[in-house]
C-alpha cells in the first residue's frame, strides 16, 4: 500500500525503522523467541504431570523433575521478558524520534507562509498517533514471528499425539484468519474516517485557544461550544464504528480458542475411552490451543494494522508536501542521551550588502488565483524602501516571494549582482531579519521570545528593546526580562507585540531588516522614535510594507502597488506629483 502521493509504501516505512536500529530489533526478536520457548514448556510439563497422576507417565519422570522444569521455565520466561523490554523501549523511542525529526525538518524547509497543508491540530495528531503506528508494527512483527514459530511447534506436538483431533481443532482458527483478511477494506475505511475526525477536533481545539479573546469579545462562547459538540459527536460516531469493528474481530479471534477447546473435548472423550488419548494429552491440547489462537489473532491483527499504517503514511506524506518519498525514513542522528549537539549559527556574510535587486517576480495563490505579476525592486545599502498600496494589492505577497516564504513562479533575485537561487535559505540572520504582519510570540518569558535560543547576554537584549522603543514598557513589567508574555503574547498590547518582534530582529544584528506593517498598532510618537532608532546605525537597510505617513515621509524610495503589479516607484514627492494612486493613498481615499 502506498501513500497518497504514490510514493512511500507502508512496508518500506516499516523496513526503514527496522534498518535504523537493526541491532535492537534483532535482539528483540531473539528475546521473544527465547521467551516463547520457555512459555511453551508448561504445556509439556502439564502433560507429564497429569500422565504421572493417571499412571501413564514415562519412566524417569517424577514430581520433583516436573517442579524443576517448571522453575526453569519461569526463570527463562522472566529473562525473556527483561530482554524484550530492554530492546523494545529503546527501539520504539529511537524510531519515533527519527520520524518526528524528519517530519519537523521537512516542515521547516517548506515555504514559511505555507508550512502546513492543514490545521496545527491536524499536524499534531500526525506527530502523535500516526508516528506511533510504524515502529509499533515493526515490533509486532517480532511478536508475530515468535508467535508463528510457537504456533507451528504447538500444532506439531499436537499432531504427533492425534493428527485428526489437531486438524479439526485448528479449523476454526483458519476460518477466523480468512474473515480477518476479508475485513481489511472495512478496517481501512473506518480508520481513515476516525483519524480524519480526530484531527478535525484537535485542530478546532487549537483554534479555540488561539482565538479565545476574539470569541469572548464577540460573546460567541455558546455557538463555539455548540460547534465543538457537533464535530466531537462526528468523531465519537466514526471512532465508535472503528473501535466496535476491531473489538468484534478481537472477540472472534478470542472465541476461536474456546471453540477449539470444545471440539477437543468432544473428540477426546471417545479417544480417552479407547485409551488412545490420555488426560495429559488433553491438558497439552488445551494449553497449546492458546498458542494457535494467539498466532491467528496476531495474523488478523497485523493484516488490519497494516491497512491502518497505510493511512498513517498517507497522512504523514501530506504533511511533508512534495518531499521525496524516502525523506520520512531518512537516517540521521537522534540525540536521546548525553549532551545535545551545539547549535551553529550562520556567520556574517563576507559579502556585505551593497545592492539587492529583484525582477519579474510572480506568484499566484492557489485558492484565489490572485497574487503578483512582474514585481521588481532595487534597494541600495543604507536605504529605507517602503512598499505601499491598497489592501489586497499584493504588498505582503511580494515580500514573502522575495524572501522565499512563498515559492516564486518566475523572476530573479540578486544580492550584490549575484543571483540568489534559494531565497528561503539565503535571507536569514545575520544577513536578513523579517517580522511578519502578525508577530508570533510563545508562552514563554520576554527574554526567550526575543532570543529564541540565540546565545546573547541580557545587555544585548536590553539594547535591542531600547532600539525597539520599549525600554519604558520593560521597566513597567514586574519581572523584567523574565516576565511571561502569555499564549501568543496575550499579556502584551498590540504595539508591544510589534516592538518585541522588532527587538527579536535587532538582537540578531542583520544587514537587511524587513518589516511587514510593523508600526500599524503604534501611536505616532512611538512610531517616530522607533524609526529614528532603526537608523541610529548608518549601515541599517530597511524594506518596509506600510501605509503610515511617518514611514512614507522617511522613505528614500517608495513602491506603489495596485492589483498585484508595481503601479509606480520613486521618492514620495515624485509620486505625489505624478501618481494618482499615491495621491489617493496619501489622502486616505483608497482605504
Amino acid at each position: 500500500m502506498k501513500g497518497a502521493s504514490g510514493g512511500l509504501p507502508a512496508w518500506k516505512a516499516i523496513l526503514g525503522t527496522i534498518r535504523f536500529r537493526p541491532r535492537l530489533w534483532l535482539l528483540n526478536t531473539l528475546s521473544l523467541f527465547f521467551l516463547m520457548f520457555f512459555f511453551m514448556m508448561p504445556g509439556v510439563i502439564s502433560k507429564r504431570f497429569f500422565d504421572l497422576v493417571s499412571g501413564d507417565a514415562a519412566v524417569g519422570f517424577n514430581l520433583w523433575t516436573l517442579v524443576a522444569l517448571l522453575f526453569v521455565s519461569e526463570i527463562g520466561g522472566v529473562l525473556g521478558i527483561l530482554g524484550a523490554i530492554k530492546t523494545n523501549v529503546p527501539f520504539f523511542v529511537n524510531s519515533m524520534t527519527l520520524l518526528r525529526k524528519n517530519l519537523l525538518a521537512r516542515i521547516l524547509r517548506r515555504p514559511g507562509a505555507k508550512a502546513l497543508p492543514d490545521s496545527p491540530g491536524e499536524a499534531i495528531s500526525r506527530f502523535m498517533g500516526d508516528v506511533f503506528e510504524i515502529p509499533l508494527f515493526a515490533l509486532w512483527m517480532n511478536d508475530l514471528s515468535s508467535s508463528i514459530a510457537s504456533g507451528i511447534a504447538a500444532i506439531a506436538l499436537m499432531a504427533a499425539i492425534d493428527p485428526l483431533i489437531t486438524l479439526v481443532a485448528v479449523l476454526p482458527f483458519i476460518a477466523v484468519a480468512l474473515v480477518s483478511f476479508l475485513a481489511m477494506a472495512k478496517i481501512e475505511e473506518y480508520r481513515i474516517a476516525s483519524r480524519k475526525a480526530a484531527g478535525k477536533v484537535a485542530g478546532f481545539i487549537g483554534e479555540i485557544f488561539g482565538a479565545a479573546q476574539a470569541i469572548k469579545v464577540a460573546a460567541a462562547e455558546r455557538s463555539v461550544a455548540g460547534r465543538f459538540r457537533a464535530i466531537n459527536e462526528e468523531r465519537r460516531a466514526v471512532s465508535l464504528k472503528d473501535r466496535l469493528f476491531n473489538e468484534m474481530l478481537d472477540s472472534l479471534f478470542n472465541n476461536a480458542s474456546t471453540i477449539g477447546t470444545g471440539i477437543v473435548l468432544i473428540l477426546a472423550a471417545r479417544a480417552l475411552k479407547a485409551h488412545t488419548f490420555t488426560v495429559g494429552d488433553f491438558a497439552l491440547f488445551t494449553f497449546y490451543l492458546g498458542f494457535v489462537s494467539e498466532t491467528t489473532t496476531f495474523i488478523g491483527l497485523l493484516f488490519a494494522r497494516y491497512k491502518q499504517i497505510g493511512v498513517s503514511v498517507e497522512r504523514m506524506e501530506r504533511l511533508m508536501g512534495d518531499a521525496p518519498p524516502g525523506d520520512l525514513i531518512a537516517f540521521s542522528e537522534v540525540h536521546l542521551a548525553g549532551e545535545l549537539p551545539r547549535v551553529v549559527y550562520p556567520e556574517r556574510d563576507s559579502r556585505p550588502l551593497e545592492r539587492l535587486a529583484a525582477t519579474g517576480l510572480a506568484y499566484h495563490h492557489p485558492d484565489t488565483g490572485r497574487g503578483i505579476e512582474d514585481f521588481g525592486i532595487d534597494i541600495a545599502a543604507g536605504s529605507f524602501t517602503v512598499i505601499t498600496g491598497r489592501v489586497g494589492s499584493g504588498k505582503t505577497t511580494a515580500l514573502r516571494v522575495l524572501l522565499g516564504l512563498l515559492p516564486r513562479e518566475g523572476g530573479e533575485i540578486f544580492w550584490n549582482g549575484e543571483r540568489v537561487d534559494s531565497p528561503d535559505a539565503f535571507f536569514v540572520p545575520p544577513r536578513c531579519a523579517y517580522t511578519a504582519q502578525v508577530p508570533r510570540l510563545f508562552s514563554e518569558s520576554l527574554r526567550r521570545n526575543i532570543l529564541l535560543g540565540l546565545d546573547r547576554g541580557d545587555d544585548r537584549v536590553r539594547e535591542a528593546l531600547r532600539r525597539a522603543a520599549m525600554e519604558e514598557d520593560l521597566a513597567a513589567l514586574n519581572e523584567g526580562l523574565d516576565s511571561l508574555v502569555g499564549t501568543k503574547g496575550v499579556k502584551l498590547s498590540g504595539g508591544q507585540l510589534q516592538r518585541v518582534a522588532a527587538a527579536r530582529m535587532f538582537v540578531r544584528e542583520s544587514e537587511l531588516l524587513v518589516f511587514d506593517d510593523l508600526s500599524s498598532a503604534l501611536d505616532v510618537e512611538t512610531e517616530r522614535l522607533l524609526w529614528e532608532r532603526v537608523f541610529e546605525r548608518a549601515s541599517g537597510t530597511c524594506l518596509v510594507v506600510s501605509h503610515r505617513r511617518p514611514a512614507l515621509r522617511r522613505a528614500d524610495y517608495v513602491v506603489v502597488m495596485k492589483e498585484g503589479r508595481v503601479e509606480a516607484a520613486g521618492s514620495l514627492a515624485e509620486l505625489l506629483e505624478g501618481c494618482e494612486e499615491m495621491r489617493r493613498l496619501w489622502s486616505g481615499e483608497a482605504g
